[in-house]
Protein backbone atom coordinates (compact mmCIF):
# COMPACT_ATOMS: atom_id res chain seq x y z
CA UNK A 1 0.00 0.00 0.00
CA UNK A 2 2.46 2.55 0.89
CA UNK A 3 5.16 1.02 -1.89
CA UNK A 4 2.22 1.76 -4.35
CA UNK A 5 1.22 4.94 -2.75
CA UNK A 6 5.14 6.32 -3.03
CA UNK A 7 5.24 4.90 -6.46
CA UNK A 8 2.12 6.90 -7.80
CA UNK A 9 3.44 9.88 -6.20
CA UNK A 10 6.53 9.32 -8.16
CA UNK A 11 4.77 8.38 -11.52
CA UNK A 12 2.81 11.52 -11.28
CA UNK A 13 5.09 13.68 -9.73
CA UNK A 14 7.25 12.92 -13.06
CA UNK A 15 4.12 13.40 -15.44
CA UNK A 16 2.82 16.59 -14.11
CA UNK A 17 6.23 18.20 -13.12
CA UNK A 18 6.38 19.27 -16.71
CA UNK A 19 2.73 19.08 -17.89
CA UNK A 20 3.12 22.88 -17.42
CA UNK A 21 6.40 25.17 -18.69
CA UNK A 22 8.98 23.46 -16.70
CA UNK A 23 12.37 24.15 -16.68
CA UNK A 24 14.73 20.93 -17.62
CA UNK A 25 17.15 19.04 -15.96
CA UNK A 26 17.57 17.73 -12.35
CA UNK A 27 14.34 18.32 -10.01
CA UNK A 28 13.52 17.00 -6.68
CA UNK A 29 10.48 15.99 -5.35
CA UNK A 30 9.58 16.00 -1.63
CA UNK A 31 5.87 13.93 -1.02
CA UNK A 32 4.67 13.04 2.62
CA UNK A 33 2.26 10.81 2.77
CA UNK A 34 -0.70 10.71 5.92
CA UNK A 35 -4.07 9.90 6.87
CA UNK A 36 -3.64 8.11 9.70
CA UNK A 37 -1.54 6.77 12.59
CA UNK A 38 -1.20 3.52 10.44
CA UNK A 39 -0.09 5.64 7.76
CA UNK A 40 2.43 7.25 9.27
CA UNK A 41 3.74 4.40 10.88
CA UNK A 42 4.07 2.74 7.96
CA UNK A 43 6.03 5.73 6.33
CA UNK A 44 8.18 5.34 8.75
CA UNK A 45 8.84 1.25 8.63
CA UNK A 46 9.42 1.73 5.20
CA UNK A 47 12.05 4.42 5.68
CA UNK A 48 13.90 2.22 8.39
CA UNK A 49 13.52 -0.25 5.86
CA UNK A 50 15.39 1.73 3.37
CA UNK A 51 17.95 2.78 5.74
CA UNK A 52 18.77 -0.70 6.81
CA UNK A 53 19.36 -2.16 3.42
CA UNK A 54 22.42 -4.02 2.50
CA UNK A 55 24.45 -2.94 -0.07
CA UNK A 56 23.20 -5.15 -2.64
CA UNK A 57 19.75 -4.65 -1.70
CA UNK A 58 20.41 -0.76 -2.09
CA UNK A 59 22.25 -1.68 -5.37
CA UNK A 60 19.13 -3.30 -6.99
CA UNK A 61 16.73 -0.60 -5.69
CA UNK A 62 18.96 2.00 -7.29
CA UNK A 63 19.25 0.17 -10.74
CA UNK A 64 15.70 -0.33 -10.86
CA UNK A 65 14.81 3.50 -10.05
CA UNK A 66 17.16 4.45 -12.80
CA UNK A 67 15.93 2.49 -15.41
CA UNK A 68 12.72 4.72 -14.41
CA UNK A 69 14.78 7.92 -14.59
CA UNK A 70 15.00 8.74 -10.58
CA UNK A 71 17.44 8.78 -8.07
CA UNK A 72 17.19 6.54 -4.70
CA UNK A 73 14.24 8.45 -2.02
CA UNK A 74 16.07 9.90 0.77
CA UNK A 75 14.21 10.74 3.92
CA UNK A 76 12.59 14.13 3.90
CA UNK A 77 12.11 16.47 7.02
CA UNK A 78 8.82 15.61 8.92
CA UNK A 79 9.08 12.75 7.72
CA UNK A 80 8.46 12.81 4.14
CA UNK A 81 10.39 11.18 1.30
CA UNK A 82 12.26 13.37 -1.23
CA UNK A 83 13.29 11.49 -4.96
CA UNK A 84 15.46 13.51 -8.27
CA UNK A 85 14.13 12.87 -11.13
CA UNK A 86 16.13 14.26 -14.88
CA UNK A 87 13.53 15.87 -17.23
CA UNK A 88 14.96 16.52 -20.55
CA UNK A 89 14.39 19.41 -22.66
CA UNK A 90 12.16 17.36 -25.28
CA UNK A 91 9.90 16.18 -21.87
CA UNK A 92 9.66 19.93 -20.83
CA UNK A 93 8.63 21.23 -24.32
CA UNK A 94 6.22 18.38 -24.69
CA UNK A 95 4.31 19.71 -21.62
CA UNK A 96 1.59 16.48 -21.73
CA UNK A 97 0.72 13.42 -19.80
CA UNK A 98 3.42 10.56 -20.85
CA UNK A 99 2.09 7.02 -19.83
CA UNK A 100 1.65 5.92 -16.59
CA UNK A 101 2.81 2.05 -16.51
CA UNK A 102 2.90 1.29 -12.54
CA UNK A 103 -0.61 0.25 -11.03
CA UNK A 104 -2.50 -0.06 -14.21
CA UNK A 105 -3.43 4.29 -14.07
CA UNK A 106 -4.99 6.16 -15.91
CA UNK A 107 -4.86 9.76 -15.54
CA UNK A 108 -7.20 12.26 -17.05
CA UNK A 109 -6.36 15.98 -16.40
CA UNK A 110 -9.33 17.91 -15.35
CA UNK A 111 -8.62 21.57 -15.65
CA UNK A 112 -5.59 23.39 -16.23
CA UNK A 113 -4.57 26.86 -15.83
CA UNK A 114 -1.33 29.37 -16.21
CA UNK A 115 -0.08 28.12 -13.07
CA UNK A 116 -2.95 25.11 -12.00
CA UNK A 117 -3.22 21.21 -12.94
CA UNK A 118 -5.98 19.53 -11.67
CA UNK A 119 -6.33 15.72 -12.16
CA UNK A 120 -7.61 12.43 -11.25
CA UNK A 121 -6.83 8.89 -11.84
CA UNK A 122 -8.40 5.74 -11.44
CA UNK A 123 -5.56 2.23 -10.85
CA UNK A 124 -6.47 -1.13 -11.23
CA UNK A 125 -3.15 -2.29 -9.10
CA UNK A 126 -4.31 -1.69 -6.48
CA UNK A 127 -7.65 -0.70 -7.18
CA UNK A 128 -7.45 2.75 -6.11
CA UNK A 129 -8.85 6.61 -7.12
CA UNK A 130 -8.18 10.03 -6.51
CA UNK A 131 -7.72 13.55 -7.48
CA UNK A 132 -4.58 15.90 -7.50
CA UNK A 133 -4.06 19.67 -7.70
CA UNK A 134 -0.71 21.01 -9.07
CA UNK A 135 0.17 24.55 -8.31
CA UNK A 136 3.27 26.08 -10.14
CA UNK A 137 5.07 29.13 -8.53
CA UNK A 138 7.34 29.15 -11.57
CA UNK A 139 8.98 27.10 -14.23
CA UNK A 140 11.19 26.05 -11.30
CA UNK A 141 8.60 25.13 -8.30
CA UNK A 142 5.21 23.37 -7.96
CA UNK A 143 3.78 22.58 -4.98
CA UNK A 144 0.84 19.03 -5.04
CA UNK A 145 -2.23 18.36 -2.80
CA UNK A 146 -3.64 14.53 -3.99
CA UNK A 147 -6.14 12.75 -1.95
CA UNK A 148 -6.18 9.16 -2.80
CA UNK A 149 -9.18 6.13 -1.85
CA UNK A 150 -7.99 2.48 -1.64
CA UNK A 151 -8.57 -0.17 0.56
CA UNK A 152 -6.00 -1.83 2.96
CA UNK A 153 -6.68 -5.32 4.43
CA UNK A 154 -10.61 -4.99 3.25
CA UNK A 155 -10.94 -1.55 4.60
CA UNK A 156 -11.59 1.86 3.27
CA UNK A 157 -8.33 3.83 3.22
CA UNK A 158 -7.96 7.86 2.27
CA UNK A 159 -4.36 8.93 1.96
CA UNK A 160 -2.92 12.43 1.69
CA UNK A 161 -0.10 13.50 -0.18
CA UNK A 162 1.36 16.76 0.08
CA UNK A 163 4.55 17.59 -2.00
CA UNK A 164 6.73 20.21 -3.27
CA UNK A 165 9.26 20.05 -6.67
CA UNK A 166 11.74 22.12 -7.12
CA UNK A 167 14.45 22.68 -10.35
CA UNK A 168 17.91 22.27 -9.15
CA UNK A 169 20.22 22.03 -11.83
CA UNK A 170 20.77 21.67 -15.98
CA UNK A 171 22.87 19.19 -15.73
CA UNK A 172 21.74 16.09 -14.33
CA UNK A 173 24.97 14.20 -13.14
CA UNK A 174 24.23 10.26 -13.15
CA UNK A 175 20.78 10.93 -12.87
CA UNK A 176 19.09 9.44 -16.49
CA UNK A 177 16.28 11.11 -17.82
CA UNK A 178 12.84 8.88 -17.51
CA UNK A 179 12.14 6.56 -19.81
Amino acid sequence: MIRHAALLFCALAATLAHAQSTKPGLWEMTQKMGGSAQMDQAMAQMQQQMASMSPEQRKMMQDMLAKQGMAMPAPAAGGGMTVKMCITPEMAAKQDLPAQTEGECTTTVTSRSANVVKMNFVCKNPPSTGEGTYTFQSDTAYTMKMLMKTTHQGKPQNVTMDGQGKWLSANCGNVKPLK
